[in-house]
């Protein structure tokens, strides 16, 4: 890692950065220049001589460029419009442009402790910089998931510049462009609240909680069969009201669940397309896409409630009319049907979700 590039040798106490291979490659290139004395890389052939960078990455990192922890707070505060959010926050301008050089125009980046959101930041504005397609996955724990993070991407997402809590100005054409589509954001159900959603059947006369040896698979299969939290299957007659209940602060609310959302996940849908339909006031939900086994699935979700053998017949010819299976190899269906080649997803649900346990 000491060795001459062009003759020169790294500082005392440094060292390269990089190896006699990559040095090679780059002189074959013709990528490694001279400046001030400094052996430099040309990251990208188009790039401005600005952005050249030594081997060192000693000046990459150059405050009054890229700013600091209180310039990234101050961005925060002038985006939301409030006094203290998050006082060790990085400066945008910094994550932006280690992403610029280390991934490519269409990668995912992940960022398990999401802190205020500046990875999304970052990616959202170097994408309206280069016209690139990356994603994000951010994840965080914290309360201020709910009252930074989210709101300071969904302003970022609407324009880029902020002060006060305020636009600035309007996204440019181009920018509103190259800009997100949709942010999802996801919620786990917590262990405390899946313990709180439980309800054991006593039909029986005792519960599962009276036997030391009482296996727990039987227990979730049969002694919760109707627990909202394992997947109670007789309400998915009504799929878009389901609930849990959720105990915060000495209260108990009731929380919808995105059961369609859950179901994509849990068969390893990568969704192509989501449809929400009317049928004379029934609401139908469609997702198309490709399952992790490289099948063509089709995932149809409707309210059965007090369905007759009347409005199966009419759902079956809405399906068809709308050409909603066509091309399927797998088609998926809550609740009963007669839409050919339709298979129950009920027991495709709930055996997923029992996978980790009883599998």
């Amino acid at each position: 890692m000491i060795y001459p590039i062009r003759g020169i040798y790294p500082r005392e106490g440094m060292q390269w950065k990089i190896g006699k291979d990559e040095v090679a490659r780059l002189e074959s290139e013709q990528r490694l220049i001279v400046e001030d004395g400094k052996p430099k890389v040309i990251v990208r052939p188009d790039d401005e001589e600005d952005v050249r960078w030594s081997p060192f990455w000693s000046h990459f990192f150059d405050k009054d460029v890229y700013g600091t922890a209180e310039t990234g707070a101050a961005e925060v505060r002038e985006n939301l419009g409030f006094g203290r959010a998050i006082e060790t926050v990085k400066p945008t301008r910094l994550v932006q442009r280690l992403f610029y050089h280390t991934t490519r125009d269409n990668d995912l980046i992940v960022d398990y402790f999401a802190g205020s959101g500046t990875t999304g930041h970052a990616v959202i504005n170097l994408n309206r910089e280069d016209g690139g397609r990356r994603r994000f996955i951010l994840v965080e724990m914290a309360d201020y998931f709910d009252t930074v993070l989210l709101p300071r991407l969904k302003k970022v997402t609407f324009t880029p510049e902020w002060k006060d809590g305020k636009p600035k100005r309007a996204a440019t054409e181009e920018e509103f462009e190259r800009g997100p589509r949709i942010v999802k954001a996801i919620r786990l159900e917590s262990y405390e609240d899946a313990l709180n959603n439980l309800a054991f059947d006593e039909s029986g006369g005792q519960t599962a909680m009276q036997f030391e040896d009482y296996l727990l698979r039987y227990m979730l299969r049969w002694e919760t069969r109707h627990s909202e939290t394992l997947l109670n299957v007789e309400r998915l007659s009504k799929p878009f009201e389901y609930c849990l209940h959720l105990h915060r602060d000495g209260e108990t609310r009731t929380q919808k669940v995105d059961l369609p959302e859950t179901f994509n996940y849990l068969i390893g849908l990568d969704v192509e397309t989501r449809q929400a339909l009317d049928n004379d006031g029934r609401r139908y939900l469609v997702y198309r896409g490709l399952t992790r086994e490289g099948q063509r699935a089709a995932v149809i979700w409707r309210e059965t409630e007090g369905w007759t053998e009347e409005d199966y017949r009419r759902d079956r010819d809405f399906v068809a009319d709308q050409k909603l299976t066509g091309g399927a190899d797998l088609i998926y269906v809550n609740g009963d049907s007669l839409i050919p080649g339709a298979r129950a997803l009920e027991g495709v649900f709930k055996a997923r979700m029992f996978a980790s346990v009883e599998g």
